[in-house]
């Protein structure tokens, strides 16, 4: 657990000390544990936390949420470990999350991952039915959370293009739930972004962890421009 200003963030490291750090974002009500297929080929080449965000897991539940706290949450965890530039890679809600902190302070990230996340653009709203028994998630963040997605603020879009770190989008096909043509137009707005297609669904990393681990490792080693 660490002291990340407004609450406090439970994750899980691994990986050399030395070795350049790697933050690892889940997507709606995952944990840390969601990395499990991956983390091993990352951990060879980064030092990898894989964070668990507010209102999820063993990180506290404080009954408020938005995306914007969850992106001060993250930049408070960067703050509180020392960490002052970092690779980031984000499934879907972490997707988003990871794209909010590479706008807000552009000069921490470095290389950035959106894993079928799409462009903040307004969508139908719709209301989630609640799953029965204990949930490893908060379930008002999941409300706060969806509210956001639906009718999102429109200073995110305004801002992609403030992001300098080199972005890789990896769509999940035609079987993902997401609109692919929306994580097409999230690669051509940020400025250094390129598309990569998976066809696993959204659930990239899970279905296909060694394709997964194949594209992303070889982007986040490069060292020159493209």
């Amino acid at each position: 657990m660490v002291d990340a200003g407004a609450v406090r963030l439970a994750y899980r490291v691994s990986g050399a000390p030395d070795a350049r750090p790697l933050l690892l974002l889940h997507a709606l009500g995952e944990g840390a544990a969601d990395w499990a297929g991956v983390v091993e080929a990352f951990t060879a080449h980064r030092r990898v936390y894989a964070v668990e965000l507010r209102g999820h897991g063993r990180s506290e539940w404080p009954g408020e949420y938005s995306l914007d706290s969850m992106r001060d949450d993250v930049l408070g965890l960067m703050d509180a470990l020392g960490l002052d530039q970092v690779d980031v890679i984000g499934h879907s809600l972490g997707g988003l999350v990871a794209y909010l902190v590479a706008s807000e302070r552009p000069e921490r990230v470095r290389r950035l991952v959106l894993e079928d996340v799409g462009v903040p653009l307004p969508r139908e709203p719709g209301v989630p039915a609640r799953p029965e028994g204990d949930l490893p998630f908060d379930w008002e963040m999941v409300l706060a959370v969806r509210e956001q997605i639906d009718t999102p603020d429109p200073r995110w879009l305004e801002r992609l293009g403030r992001i300098t770190a080199r972005t890789l989008v990896v769509a999940g096909g035609p079987a993902s739930h997401i609109p692919q043509e929306r994580v097409a137009e999230l690669a051509r707005r940020i400025p250094d972004g390129r598309l990569v297609t998976i066809p696993a669904g959204h659930l990239v990393h899970a279905a296909e962890p060694e394709a997964f681990a194949e594209a992303v490792l070889p982007f986040l080693r490069a060292e020159s421009p493209r």
